[in-house]
């Protein structure tokens, strides 16, 4: 099944009525997968094409959206909620990220290798786990070329 399709059974599943604000904004998120907006970056989006949605229509259906399972909240502790799509075809974990502490960049890292952890965990605690976030912080590729290089120069001179 398409996420649109999910989605739209999602919304009636929940008792909501798949409005243009709605849609609007669930094509945002879907359209940019792997960015991680905030709502003031989607707003800025959707005002393109549609400006007379306002940023407290897209914080509600943000609320909305997160409330019923179509995404979820993302805190990279940069002072900002940030948003991404839950995969809606698949109930497996949540992907991890990788958080360059110097520019800011976020990346995504595919592979779950928790599970020996994971098992360990229920085990020991008897706790049922559900799902997990997992994010390291560090210096993007980018960030080391560039401490790199200034450390070079700074010992050439």
């Amino acid at each position: 099944m398409k996420f649109y399709e999910i989605f739209k059974q999602k919304l009636n599943e929940a008792g909501y009525k798949l409005t243009t604000q709605r849609r609007v904004v669930f094509e945002v998120i879907g359209a940019n997968e792997g960015k991680h907006f905030s709502p003031e970056e989607i707003y800025d989006i959707v005002k393109i094409d549609h400006p007379e949605i306002g940023l407290a229509t897209v914080y509600r259906t943000l609320k909305l959206f997160e409330k019923i399972g179509i995404i979820y909240r993302l805190n990279f502790n940069d002072g900002c909620s940030r948003f991404e799509m839950s995969h809606l075809d698949d109930e497996s974990h949540r992907h991890h990220h990788l958080v360059c502490i110097e520019c800011g960049k976020i990346l995504e890292v595919k592979i779950d290798s928790l599970q020996a952890l994971e098992s360990f965990v229920e085990k020991e605690y008897s706790f049922d786990i559900q799902n997990h976030t997992l994010k390291f912080y560090g210096l993007c590729s980018d960030c080391k070329k560039r401490r790199n290089k200034c450390k070079m120069e700074t010992t050439e001179s």
